[in-house]
């Protein structure tokens, strides 16, 4: 009887709440089969009913989908398989802190995926037959365990096995998935915890790893099995009765009325653009240039949907490549916590799969091949930064060149084809080979990388420890005053005072330290900038880079044999960083001030890594290729004369032969020689004896 008062209760909701959405489904259906009902309007029809579906979620949503599936409907359709979804619970429950009390409740969960397995049916009513009377019945399913008939219905037989008639079984699509806790929630150390979803039905099959999902569901358990029986342990999922995707960038980060104004606030001072440039890992001492350039890349520019169907990039990859105890690391840590969304990893420690995706077969799936998230995909939207990114394998190293330009990690394994989206920025650090930095060597060959990969990165930065007594006084005094600070925190924290004068000197020192824009106030600065800012080039702005890029050009115009300055990747970058730049002030035009701004920082980039330290002049082949169009002539002279030479001498050809006609040619005796080890390097070359060489055939 109070079931069918509570079915009343629920048939008059529908109408008065949900009409419009009931019409319009049953014009779609069955291609849609879910009416979606916002908790907030059952709360507000009655709050009993609101929390009945709180407490009691199994009764009262079997309850309401009855009514929803008996209504009359004007357009004559009947929707027998319709299901009612609940959206927008008010309070979302953190996978850490599930407790026994929220068991059989109906709770909702944000948090990210990392794997999901292939839809497959699950069965919902099984229909068996009787093998002696052969009466047929049936019987629901629910829950993980597959349930069978104890008796006949028919005759009344207790047997061991009926005959499971497949064909008469009613199917449901299903699939599992695995939720994370996002990265950024969690404080230093912690583990992310997870949860299992059973997604069934329409909701099945739409979403991807790496997708950040609130799921409104029934939390249920299940005790552990052992090899030795039952333990007292119970395991829990969540039986998910809706799902939403959370398109927007940042929305985790709540942002109060109070915080607008603070972010305007910041927005109106004249030095906006030097604060956040200062706030940037204060107590590293220098390195403004590179501080600029991560400034940059945590606002990143605009990505494009062009009309052709094609997407280009808005995030802006930066390298960092130095001496050993530069602060590169500190650098990567710093920015990935003042990131709004951030990963952290280690390239010696991560593999392919680690880093971009994986298809794996274990207990989650029950044996099937499912799809895992790696670092790369789960920082979608954010930035990911990869240290040590030189000790990579090589195979590992590969998998990053369509990760860094397309954005998407593609997937062929087991017959599974998927691609998954891995829309963040990339900020890589890298120590040279050899130990120290040496810049008459290319950079591909310094940091063991192909410069098919170094080319991908927009702004690389060369961090070089070279001793400069006045740098060096400044370094110190800035790391002992650093020091000191701590050393006076520490003792407040500890002890409780800091002895005479103390407070006052830990207030001076504090101030020097502490960031320009407090990191919170700077997390949401950037989230409400990346959400709200989507600036457009002025008519200045666009000049401005047009006369800069065909300035850089130019040298390959008046000179047919000068190398190739820059090529029109070095342009899409400065347009990204001109949109960075725009944002970083919250203003919808890229004015001729950020054009310059950027400029500058792209000339620097360019005059610390493209020069050709030979000439002196910008060749794009230094990074991208590896050599340089000086020492490609030098190579083709050289490959010219043994040419010559093995007329006269055969195959084998005497070292110093080649070098004597190369010194005739005008070409240093030193140079040569480097050449030929660089061919020898390179499998062109090899010395069949000592004093000859001879050609690889």
């Amino acid at each position: 009887m109070m079931q069918d008062l509570v079915t009343e209760k629920w048939e008059d909701f529908l109408k008065k709440y949900c009409w419009d959405r009931i019409i319009e489904l049953s014009n779609y259906y069955p291609e849609r089969r879910s009416l979606l009902v916002v908790f907030s309007d059952v709360d507000i029809y009655d709050s009993n009913l609101a929390d009945m579906l709180l407490e009691d979620p199994d009764v009262t949503i079997e309850s309401v989908t009855r009514a929803l599936r008996e209504t009359d409907i004007p357009t004559g359709v009947t929707l027998d398989g319709a299901n009612v979804r609940i959206i927008k619970l008010p309070k979302k429950v953190k996978i850490r802190d599930i407790r026994s009390n929220d068991i059989g409740k109906l709770v909702g969960i944000e948090g990210l995926v990392t794997k999901a397995t292939e839809v497959r049916p699950r069965v919902i009513e099984a229909v068996f037959e009787c093998p002696f009377c052969r009466h047929i019945f049936s019987l629901g399913q629910s829950g993980r365990q597959f349930r069978e008939p104890m008796e006949c219905e028919g005759c009344g037989r207790k047997i061991q096995r009926f005959k499971l008639l497949v064909d008469q079984c009613k199917f449901v699509n299903a699939q599992k998935v695995r939720l994370q806790e996002s990265p950024e929630e969690l404080r230093g150390g912690e583990l992310p915890q997870t949860l299992d979803v059973n997604l069934e039905d329409d909701i099945s099959g739409e979403i991807s790893p790496g997708d950040r999902i609130i799921v409104v569901g029934i939390l249920r358990s299940y005790q552990r099995m052992t090899q030795f029986g039952k333990t007292p342990f119970f395991d829990i999922y969540l039986d998910g009765n809706s799902l939403e995707v959370k398109e927007e960038e940042f929305e985790e980060i709540e942002i109060t009325d109070d915080d607008e104004r603070e972010i305007m606030a910041l927005k109106n001072q004249p030095d906006v653009y030097e604060k956040l440039i200062g706030s940037i890992a204060p107590s590293i001492y220098g390195y403004h240039e590179i501080k600029e350039a991560m400034v940059l890349q945590l606002f990143a520019g605009v990505p494009k949907h062009l009309p052709d169907g094609s997407r280009v990039r808005g995030d802006i990859h930066l390298l960092l490549v130095g001496d050993p105890g530069v602060a590169k690391s500190q650098l990567l840590t710093y920015l990935v916590k003042l990131a709004p969304r951030g990963l952290y990893t280690g390239g010696k420690t991560s593999s392919a799969a680690g880093l971009t995706a994986a298809a794996v077969r274990d207990e989650f799936g029950e044996g099937r091949w499912t799809l895992e998230a790696g670092a790369l995909v789960l920082a979608d939207k954010g930035i990911a930064a990869v240290d040590e990114i030189d000790k990579m394998r090589k195979e590992d190293r590969d998998a990053l060149h369509e990760a860094m330009e397309q954005q998407t990690v593609s997937i062929a394994k087991a017959g599974i084809m998927a691609r998954l989206n891995t829309r963040c920025a990339l900020l890589a650090a890298a120590n040279p080979l050899g130990g120290r930095f040496n810049r008459y060597d290319p950079i591909s060959k310094q940091i063991n990388m192909p410069p098919t990969l170094v080319s991908r990165f927009d702004l690389i930065y060369t961090m070089i420890d070279k001793p400069d007594e006045e740098r060096d006084t400044r370094t110190a005094e800035h790391i002992i005053k650093t020091h000191y600070a701590g050393e006076l925190l520490a003792r407040l924290k500890n002890v409780g005072k800091v002895g005479e004068g103390g407070e006052a000197r830990l207030r001076e020192q504090m101030r020097t330290m502490e960031p320009a824009v407090e990191s919170e106030l700077f997390r949401k600065y950037v989230a409400w900038s990346k959400r709200n800012i989507f600036p457009v080039m002025t008519e200045e702005a666009k000049s401005k880079f047009m006369e800069f890029y065909i300035g850089l050009r130019r040298q390959g115009y008046e000179d047919e044999e000068a190398p190739v300055p820059v090529t029109a990747r070095q342009l899409e970058a400065l347009i990204r960083l001109g949109e960075a730049s725009a944002r970083a002030q919250l203003s919808d035009k890229i004015t001729a001030d950020d054009a310059e701004r950027v400029i500058n920082v792209t000339t620097y980039c360019l005059k610390q890594v493209f020069v050709d330290p030979e000439t002196g002049k910008l060749d794009t082949d230094w990074v991208t290729v590896g050599t340089t169009k000086t020492r490609r002539d030098r190579a083709r002279s050289i490959r010219e004369i043994i040419k010559e030479l093995e007329n006269e001498y055969g195959e084998e050809v005497p070292l110093e032969e080649v070098l004597d006609l190369a010194e005739e040619e005008g070409m240093e005796r030193g140079k040569a020689e480097d050449i030929i080890e660089v061919m020898k390097r390179d499998g062109l070359l090899f010395s069949p004896g000592s004093g000859v060489i001879k050609f690889v055939r």
